[in-house]
């Protein structure tokens, strides 16, 4: 329980950081390199994808070796093939 509680607190603690430079940045004329900085690593920081884990790990993830097998196989699909245009129509 207290995990959750302290991430809460730092992600408050710095999304309030990263606003107070922001509005520095864009509000006073003497805003300088510190709350460029702080402003910028935050969007920076914004595209990491943070919510990735590693594959082995992920819900749903396929097991390579599948993919290995179907690769093998030559066949990567059971669908029926496309009709050809020379092949007629069916009899409705």
């Amino acid at each position: 329980m207290a995990r959750p509680i302290a991430r809460w607190g730092v992600n408050l603690v710095l999304g309030a950081l990263w606003w107070w430079a922001a509005l520095r940045l864009a509000l006073v004329p003497e805003a300088g390199v510190l709350e460029g900085a702080v402003t910028a690593g935050g969007w920076g920081l914004s595209l990491l994808p943070v919510h990735c884990v590693p594959k082995a790990r992920a819900a749903g993830a396929v097991d390579p070796r599948r993919w290995v097998a179907a690769w093998r196989a030559g066949r990567a699909t059971t669908a029926s093939p496309h009709r050809r245009s020379d092949a007629g129509s069916d009899p409705s």
